[in-house]
């Protein structure tokens, strides 16, 4: 498989970016992982990358975009942060991602039993940790039930993954409402601004459209 170039890039819908991301998870959970020659791609993309999809994951290591995806080099742009938020910097990145460098779709990707949640759900206290939860506080004040307050913490996996989702539709919402150029990109049809979920019991990611 070979790098992605300036025409295959712009071959690519939004739609269809979706769809190589889904083929490319498939293939994770087979264990049949595309042949690609990575020295190759990294000669192939020395004068220039064309990926196709910008994601915003969390640092967790179980949570690779261009493992669970199948991805090579050169393919996808990965932003990662603790809790999988946006702030003016990812914003930043993102708009060169899709308005410069002609990536076709943003995915939010959440995962199950997020520590970063699970900190949002105990209010959790420790140095910068601190200011980078609050981000994430507001998803757990969304999430409604239970209202026994003995059950909203990380104890209750069911909670923290509901908020985990909910997070991921809020950081949906703040990327439209904080950036211009990615908004009208979106409204018209350049690009997708979508969510999903990888299960890290089996390695599944399900992306919500």
């Amino acid at each position: 498989m070979k790098a992605h170039t300036k025409e295959t890039q712009a071959a690519i819908t939004p739609q269809m970016a979706v769809q190589l991301l889904k083929e490319g998870n498939e293939r994770f959970l087979k264990n049949k992982k595309a042949g690609r020659d990575l020295l190759e791609q990294v000669s192939e993309t020395k004068s220039g990358q064309f990926p196709f999809a910008t994601i915003l994951s969390c640092i967790d290591s179980r949570v690779s975009s261009e493992l669970i995806f199948d991805q090579g080099i050169g393919d996808v742009f990965s932003a990662r942060v603790a809790g999988n938020f946006v702030n003016e910097d990812i914003l930043g990145s993102m708009e060169f991602a899709c308005k410069l460098a002609g990536t076709k779709l943003v995915l939010v990707l959440g995962h199950t039993s997020c520590g970063a949640i699970k900190g949002a759900c105990d209010d959790a206290q420790l140095g910068n940790l601190t200011a980078l939860i609050s981000k994430i506080k507001p998803a757990v004040a969304a999430v409604k039930e239970p209202t026994d307050t003995t059950l909203r913490n990380s104890k209750n996996i069911d909670f923290v993954n509901e908020v985990a989702i909910k997070n991921v539709h809020m950081t949906i919402d703040n990327i439209r409402k904080e950036s211009e150029v990615l908004r009208e990109m979106e409204d018209r049809g350049d690009i997708l601004i979508l969510g999903g979920m990888y299960d890290i019991n089996d390695g599944k990611v399900t992306i919500f459209e």
